[in-house]
């Protein structure tokens, strides 16, 4: 052989190596990809199906327990229950695909529904104008929020802390810690109730409320899915950094967020009041954790990024399950409230072991 060959040969030794070593990576990744591999994939991809499926699971498995548990009067009835708690889900699922948080949302809630109340009972407002009122103010409350985390850059959860205390310090001293009697609506402004009022269909027993917290939920999976401020949100959550670099208006975009969560809040306000039938400044006290346990079962992860609407009202429904499944059992309350903690520490588990599944 010359020594002109030699070149040659050497060069397609070396393209023979990288081929043999392309195939090597081929295979192990071939052989990476084991059927708990792909579940793991397809799981975090459509965070969704979890909660779809370990709701079908708890429904038949207290439906095996209890028959009564599979009539239509009884699901109804845990879907009214549910109603609020699913509303302030959707806005809480906004704030946590950002990586924050809202402690503040139930007093939100409660603030809007004492001044729609207030304003068209007590001082006789046009009961529309009192409604828009109330959604003005959860809407102020929820970028008041906003703007002390985007703009003094202090970390969510600090900030919602502190507002929910700032919240409920105003409620009372707005309210003078009084409630406003059923009889007093009825008479006053029963548009107020709007949403409490039912109809029948199919033998179950269906509320205004019911019907608004689907076309909520539509209306939020399509502008967090199909807009370009929602495609802001989701790269929000998954990195700031990059976010910012891109040309997303990172503040504007974290302020918008917040009020939303609070224009949300200020429509459930108006839910609530129907399904209540009166207005009191001490209720929804556990709306804050009651939402949070409703997105982190639901699928949407806590570091922000990945989420599901669907999902959060899932979640809200999983644990009105558990919980009147539970009371039908005759399980004691403390059970309840333990077994809805376990559940938020699985969710946890599970979301931790997905986000191992990209890396």
């Amino acid at each position: 052989m010359s020594n002109s060959d030699a070149p040659t040969k050497t060069i397609s030794d070396f393209e023979a190596k990288l081929d043999a070593a392309d195939k090597t990576v081929a295979q192990f990744e071939k052989d990476d990809k084991t059927p708990l591999a792909r579940l793991r994939g397809f799981l975090r991809e459509n965070p969704t199906m979890i909660p779809a499926l370990v709701l079908v699971v708890v429904v038949l498995a207290f439906g095996v327990a209890n028959p009564r548990f599979l009539g239509l009067g009884a699901l109804t009835t845990v879907l009214q229950q549910v109603t609020i708690t699913g509303f302030v889900a959707l806005a809480q699922t906004v704030v946590i695909l950002t990586a924050g948080i809202d402690l503040s949302v139930g007093e939100i809630l409660v603030m809007s529904s004492l001044v729609m109340g207030n304003l068209a009972v007590t001082d006789g407002m046009p009961t529309g104008l009192a409604i828009l009122a109330g959604i003005l103010v959860g809407t102020v409350m929820g970028l008041f929020n906003g703007v002390l985390v985007a703009k003094m850059k202090l970390p969510p959860f600090i900030v919602t802390l502190g507002t929910l205390s700032i919240f409920r310090a105003l409620k009372l001293a707005y309210s003078h810690s009084e409630s406003i009697r059923n009889i007093d609506i009825e008479s006053q402004s029963p548009g107020l109730l709007f949403f409490g009022n039912n109809f029948k269909f199919l033998g179950a027993t269906v509320t205004y409320g019911m019907i608004m917290l689907v076309l909520f939920a539509a209306a939020a999976w399509y502008v967090l899915n199909r807009t370009a401020w929602g495609r802001h949100v989701h790269a929000l959550g998954d990195d700031p950094d990059s976010a910012m670099l891109s040309g997303i208006a990172v503040d504007r975009t974290l302020i918008s967020v917040y009020g939303v969560a609070g224009f949300i809040c200020g429509c459930a306000a108006w839910v609530s009041i129907g399904r209540i039938g009166s207005i009191t400044p001490i209720g929804f006290e556990t709306m804050n954790l009651d939402s949070i346990t409703a997105v982190v079962i639901g699928g949407t992860s806590l570091f922000g990024g990945r989420g599901s609407i669907v999902g959060s009202v899932l979640g809200a429904i999983i644990v009105g399950v558990f919980i009147t499944g539970l009371s039908l059992a005759g399980v004691d309350s403390y059970w309840q409230t333990f077994a809805t903690g376990c559940l938020v520490v699985i969710a946890v588990a599970m979301d931790q072991y997905l986000r191992r599944a990209s890396k």
